[in-house]
């Protein structure tokens, strides 16, 4: 596997008073795609400049397969980095753009050229070798900036919000391009984004920051489908999230069947596998892609079944799926999606101000966090 391990302990880093790092703690895997995932101020490009070594930590260390690296300059930390705003060369040509790095270390023209296209074939833009980055759309820019960074061969590549300058439809295509590379070249990214989908879609693994900390770390399935706290659970895609009161607790194999007690919701079945006593208050999320809808009433017999009817407040149609706003009572709206997988020429079954019956499973909810 090639890339390397990046390990850093206790890292803090204030400026000023405004503590953008507390005491962080991440060891990226060797060749793996891992995000740094948050709102703005959240600190990740500060972590992310601390590796590269353009900042330098309060405290804490960073390790390059077990090697020390905060004495060293970035230049000699076998790491490259990709920025949102590019940074190429205006005056250059992309041939020279992408050379750039190795004319500074004085490589041999022969070899420069055999590289720099090798490089521009990874990234599909050998065509356009002599032409100026003026003459390049924002998606073919990236690119060139990823392969400038790529041909010193770095161990890690850093990329700092490198998409966020494009257009939706661009920036979807080039995440998939940019995994292709990662899959051919195999080093370890480490992927700073504010964009949630981007992360759950070619992470490996996913640090979630808020404030300065690192809230959870998980592949993209356990930060989606197991939050560790409401702000993960809030942040990764929509959510239904609540307060309730535990007020049964029984076996179910090797999970336990809780009994939640919801303001304006009632009585809510979850299935968990940590431990849970009556009388505590807990966080309990329900995506709203797992809660079934329609205008009949289900017929089960299950026990684990949560029903609840309510009334569509409001439908939002979006082509392959419909979002539903359901007030179940005066004080509660639950967000429903309902993927829409066959023809329709009518237009969705389920309109506005229609009576509608909610259903889910008490595998489907997931208990956060306890709070008392």
């Amino acid at each position: 596997m090639k890339g390397s391990d990046v390990t850093i302990t206790g890292v803090s880093k204030s400026f000023g008073d405004f503590k953008a790092l507390k005491n962080v703690s991440l060891t990226i895997q060797k060749g793996e795609f891992f995000s740094l995932l948050g709102p703005s101020g959240c600190g990740k490009t500060t972590l992310l400049r601390i590796i590269a070594g353009f900042e330098t930590p309060d405290c804490g260390e960073v390790y390059f397969d077990g090697q020390d690296v905060l004495g060293l300059p970035p230049n000699m930390r076998h790491a490259n980095t990709v920025f949102q705003n590019y940074a190429l060369f205006p005056h250059l040509s992309i041939f020279e753009n992408v050379a750039f790095p190795l004319r500074i270390k004085k490589v041999p023209n022969k070899e420069i050229k055999e590289r720099v296209y090798t490089y521009l074939k990874l990234v599909e833009l050998e065509a356009h070798a002599h032409k100026k980055p003026s003459q390049l759309s924002g998606g073919q820019k990236q690119r060139v900036a990823i392969a400038r960074a790529l041909i010193n061969e770095p161990s890690v590549l850093l990329l700092d919000e490198p998409l966020s300058a494009l257009d939706a439809k661009l920036r979807q295509h080039m995440l998939i391009e940019l995994d292709k590379i990662h899959d051919k070249i195999g080093i370890t990214f480490i992927y700073v984004t504010h964009d949630q989908q981007e992360a759950l879609s070619v992470s490996d693994r996913i640090a979630v920051m808020c404030q300065g900390d690192v809230l959870q770390v998980g592949t993209p399935h356990e930060i989606y489908e197991s939050p560790a706290t409401d702000f993960v659970a809030r942040f990764i895609g929509e959510t239904n999230l609540f307060d309730g009161k535990v007020v049964a607790v029984e076996k179910a194999g090797e999970e336990l069947l809780v009994t939640l007690d919801i303001p304006e919701l009632g009585a809510v079945k979850v299935t968990t596998v940590d431990q849970v006593q009556v009388g505590q208050t807990v966080s309990f999320t329900i995506r709203p892609e797992k809660i079934a809808i329609s205008t009949e009433k289900p017929k089960t017999t299950r026990q684990d079944i949560n029903l609840y009817e309510g009334v569509v407040d409001e439908p939002i149609y979006s082509g392959f799926q419909t979002k539903f706003y359901v007030r179940v009572s005066e004080n509660l709206i639950l967000k429903v999606m309902k993927q829409h997988s066959n023809y329709s020429d009518e237009g969705p079954e389920i309109e506005w101000k229609d009576s509608v019956y909610l259903s889910w499973s008490a595998d489907d909810g997931y208990i956060v966090e306890v709070k008392s």
